[in-house]
Parts: structure tokens; C-alpha cells; sequence
């Protein structure tokens, strides 16, 4: 999607809660979308079917955002170190295919860029990059009681646990990239 800078981003890596977290923290990111991708059964996914791992999705987040205040590859560099990208299908407790890391490029050029994301961050890490790069599919918005789940369920135990840990990173690596908040 491009209407004048806007732009859409497509990932997942393991829970949509923790990236959708993240990626609402992100300066030029203009909404982001809980939902998921890469399934091979027809229909609308549930989150329950999904979870079964028998449909093929994966959780994932689509995000537009404005690519004159935040660029693809800075997004993509923001995603791959906010979670593990070397673990296979799966990501802390939340084991399966659909948590799997994934990049999701909607053109030839983010197909280009999240390649070289991946070659350029390869070293950094212990083991090797697991994250696939596939074309984006059809995307299908979770259900609404999944959107905006960390701003709307902060005490939660998963939350606490998992996803304000991401978020104290994030704060940490990446602070020059994120929404300033006026009081």
C-alpha cells in the first residue's frame, strides 16, 4: 500500500502481541493490525485454528507507516532484534508454526531490503537466521478482542512477563525511533 509516504509492513515473530506492542511504540508507524498470513486452508482463520497449527498461518502484525519519518529497513532491523530470529517456529514458551518469523514483503524492493536486513544482522547473532521471506498472502485482522491487547491488558501475566521485557529493550536499543509522548 503507498498513498503518498504510507507504506505497509507484514511481520510476525511469535506472538502478534508482543510485535503489535512494539511496533505501536515506533515513531511513523501509523496503526498496526493483529491478525494472521501464509495459511493454506480457505476461509477466515480463528485464533483457535490458528493456534492448533494445523492451518498453516502465522501470527502476524501489518502495519502501515510513513516512510519519510521511518524507513523499511529500519522497521525490519527494529523487528529483528526485538525478538529471537534464530529460533525455528517458535519464540520463548509459544511454540509452532505460527510463531514463526516471518517477513512478509509486498514488492520486489522489500523482498530486496528484507534479504539484506537479514545478511547484514546475520553476525550479531549466535545461531543462524531462521526468518523466512515470502511473498505476502492474504491477510486476515484477528479478532477484536486481540487488537491493541498489550495497551488494553498491561497486568496480564503473559504481559508483564513477556512483552514489557521486549518493551524495556526496545526503549533501550532503539530509543532515537520511538513516539514521543506529551503530556
Amino acid at each position: 500500500m503507498k498513498a503518498n509516504n504510507l507504506q505497509t509492513i507484514t511481520v510476525g515473530g511469535g506472538c502478534f502481541w508482543c510485535i503489535e506492542a512494539i511496533f505501536n511504540q515506533i515513531e511513523g508507524v501509523e496503526n498496526v493490525v493483529s491478525g494472521y498470513t501464509g495459511g493454506t486452508v480457505p476461509g477466515t482463520p480463528t485464533y483457535r485454528e490458528v493456534c492448533s497449527g494445523r492451518t498453516g498461518h502465522a501470527e502476524v502484525i501489518q502495519a502501515n507507516f510513513d516512510a519519510s519519518i521511518i524507513s523499511y529497513e529500519e522497521l525490519l532491523v527494529i523487528f529483528m532484534t526485538s525478538h529471537n530470529p534464530t529460533t525455528s517456529n517458535q519464540q520463548g514458551v509459544d511454540v509452532g508454526s505460527q510463531y514463526r518469523s516471518v517477513i512478509y514483503y509486498h514488492d520486489n524492493e522489500q523482498k530486496e531490503i528484507a534479504e539484506e536486513v537479514v545478511k547484514q544482522l546475520a553476525p550479531y547473532f549466535e545461531n543462524s537466521i531462521t526468518t523466512e521471506i515470502s511473498e505476502s498472502e492474504k491477510f486476515h485482522a484477528a479478532e477484536a478482542y486481540h487488537q491493541d491487547y498489550y495497551a488494553n491488558n498491561q497486568s496480564q501475566g503473559y504481559c508483564t512477563a513477556v512483552i514489557t521485557p521486549k518493551l524495556v529493550k526496545l526503549r533501550k536499543m532503539h530509543a532515537n525511533r520511538l513516539k514521543t509522548v506529551t503530556a
